[in-house]
């Protein structure tokens, strides 16, 4: 079985859409998962067809949100960001676009999210800490 895993740096990323967000969640949750088990988790829920969640997961290879592995003939997905690298894009992007700032909002401000746990907050405060790549 091919191993997946996380990058340790700073992946270049497209924003995710609200339904890749979807997508991610689950794979957050627990990886690496086949198409029925996104679908199971995210797609169903939607209203999704089997065929638009097997449509989006293309799409998110294609855009370097997740890869794709292989386990026992099946293929199977994980992330290649951490919850933590996502949202501090986001978080960047949201603060230059909606704010006029040149540095995000603080990490502490979703600490009561529970979706984050202590490691996923220390990980998105030194992430928003880095200067943004091409800042000098």
């Amino acid at each position: 079985m091919r191993q997946l895993s996380h990058q340790n740096e700073r992946p270049v990323m497209e924003k995710p859409s609200p339904s890749e967000m979807l997508v991610l969640k689950s794979l957050w949750s627990q990886s690496p998962l086949g198409t029925r088990e996104i679908q199971e988790r995210a797609g169903t829920p939607q209203g999704w067809a089997y065929s638009t969640t097997r449509t989006l997961i293309a799409r998110m290879v294609e855009k370097g949100l997740i890869e794709k592995g292989d386990a026992h003939g099946l293929a199977v997905f994980a992330p290649k960001a951490t919850k933590a690298q996502v949202l501090s894009a986001m978080i960047r992007s949201f603060s230059a676009q909606i704010f006029d700032l040149d540095e995000p909002l603080p990490a502490s401000a979703f600490a009561s999210s529970p979706l984050l746990d202590p490691a996923d907050i220390a990980e998105l405060e030194r992430l928003l800490a880095e200067k943004p790549e091409g800042d000098a």
